[in-house]
């Protein structure tokens, strides 16, 4: 005899398969399930943009339990015809924004983009066993760039580095438009390449084909 599929098993496939806005529905029907579904089909998210942005781990489980709350308590408010997790994210921005704040600290960390500092994929023009110490140095120094840049500046670096965000997603995400988002990043990338020259021109990799 065949057995059918275990009760956990169907529940998984429903949480899956459930769109967001019936489960957001379902929510403002007063659902706990529904909710509970919702925070296990985004937190893995929630926690990687936050963990970006703050650098705690604990601040981290702190604020993605406000972002939550903020979110079961905003419900009411989501413009169902844009994606539920950009809605979140823009929650959790400045939720970590406010974080960052009140802590007075500027921790946020940047992964050295290849279109500004040619690193990565590819690999500069430094010499042999050199290599492992500039790129250490490279991110000591892209860190202490990064936490002198303007909030808005670093924000939208990490939403477009790290999380990969389209332009439209991150439009929705800081509630402005594509053309300022384009702007923005546009500038922040060339804020952090000139301070790097500026600062560090010793840490400037040479380009194939460069001088």
């Amino acid at each position: 005899m065949t057995r059918g599929p275990s009760k956990a098993h169907v529940e998984a496939l429903k949480m899956t398969e459930t769109p967001d806005v019936e489960l957001i529905d379902a929510i403002l029907e007063g659902s706990e399930s529904a909710f509970q579904q919702l925070i296990e089909r985004y937190q893995d998210r929630l926690f990687g943009l936050l963990g970006r942005l703050v650098r705690d781990r604990f601040a981290v489980e702190d604020l993605a339990q406000e972002v939550f709350v903020k979110v079961f308590r905003k419900l009411h408010t989501f413009n169902q015809d844009s994606a539920f997790y950009t809605w979140m994210y823009r929650i959790a921005v400045n939720a970590a924004t406010d974080h960052l704040e009140r802590m007075g600290r500027r921790r946020l960390a940047l992964v050295e983009d290849a279109s500004v500092l040619d690193t990565g994929e590819r690999e500069p023009e430094y010499a042999g066993s050199a290599e492992p110490v500039i790129a250490a140095e490279m991110r000591r120094v892209t860190r202490e760039i990064v936490q002198h840049l303007p909030e808005k500046y670093r924000t939208i670096l990490i939403l477009r580095e790290y999380e990969d965000l389209s332009y439209t997603d991150m439009a929705e995400v800081l509630g402005c438009s594509i053309g300022t988002v384009e702007s923005r990043l546009f500038r922040a990338r060339k804020r952090f390449k000139d301070a790097l020259t500026r600062q560090h021109p010793d840490l400037v990799p040479v380009t194939r084909g460069g001088r």
